[in-house]
């Protein structure tokens, strides 16, 4: 079936399962309740409470002649002076509340995300940074998005913000196509989302400098953890005048931001030469055919 030639800007269509040109866009706090007896609103809770930064204070925790406490970051930070009475701190630290911080036990500030784990104070930090019910950043490569949520949040915020193209199914044939191709070395294609195995997987392709060799990388990304990842696989298939090249990987979690990925070189890479030698032509313009699946291991 003959496919109409894409013009380069930013409305376009695809369909699973059916091929399609693809058009690039370029780069330009404490937690709510304790353990033990100690309520979420008790004064000893909010004592830990930095009075500057507002986070949870760690040792040291500082403390002026009068006895108001700060973090020791926010120590530097007011020129080694009291915020409440302007004494000068000196280095006098409140043993007596870090010790009192050692008996406490605090929910995960997670917790109205799902994680129902209880963490002594002052190992709470570390479980937060790495708690599985943290917000996910937002995976769009295109601009440098703020936005976090859960899944199904980040989902309608691609679909509606983004406007990113939302499919169902595990398999895709897209042709990225781009007009003089000699004159950008960055460009970002847009991000194709999937529904597969009630899972969600983005689909990234992106050009870059290579050292000093210009390339075009596709890669794909789960939206969710790496544990739930590392039970699929894919494959990405690009090709043309007779020779083609296959790259089949498992996808990388939207833990890790497209940067990252795409640094890594986890994915399938075609010099710019040999893109437009699958492009066919005159070699000045990238009409690059590029399909693909995603399966489930056993």
């Amino acid at each position: 079936m003959d496919i109409p030639e894409s013009q380069w800007t930013e409305d376009e269509f695809c369909a699973v399962g059916t091929e399609t040109d693809r058009i690039p866009s370029y780069k330009s706090s404490a937690s709510s309740g304790v353990k033990a007896g100690i309520s979420s609103g008790s004064s000893v809770h909010e004592l830990l409470e930095c009075p500057v930064c507002t986070n949870s204070m760690f040792p040291p925790i500082h403390q002026c002649p009068n006895g108001h406490t700060l973090c020791s970051s926010c120590k530097q930070r007011v020129h080694n002076h009291c915020p409440t009475c302007r004494q000068e701190l000196g280095n006098i630290r409140c043993l007596a509340l870090e010790k009192v911080a050692e008996s406490l036990e605090l929910p995960c500030k997670y917790q109205h995300l799902g994680c129902s784990e209880i963490h002594p104070y002052y190992s709470k930090l570390k479980h937060e940074q790495l708690c599985r019910f943290r917000p996910y950043n937002c995976p769009y490569a295109g601009s440098e998005c703020l936005v976090t949520g859960d899944i199904p949040m980040l989902v309608a915020h691609l679909k509606n913000d983004h406007k990113v193209d939302m499919h169902d199914g595990c398999t895709f044939n897209h042709r990225y196509v781009k007009p003089n191709p000699h004159e950008v070395e960055n460009a970002t294609w847009m991000l194709t989302v999937f529904s597969c195995y009630g899972h969600y997987f983005c689909l990234h392709f992106e050009a870059f400098l290579l050292g000093m060799a210009p390339v075009y990388m596709a890669f794909l990304r789960f939206l969710g953890e790496d544990s739930e990842a590392r039970n699929f696989s894919y494959s990405l298939e690009v090709g043309g005048n007779g020779r083609k090249l296959i790259w089949q990987g498992v996808p990388r979690s939207i833990r890790d931001n497209h940067r990252k990925v795409r640094d890594s070189y986890d994915g399938l890479i075609i010099h710019r030469n040999m893109a437009l030698f699958f492009s066919g032509g005159d070699r000045q313009e990238l009409k690059l055919r590029v399909t693909g699946r995603i399966w489930k291991e056993q």
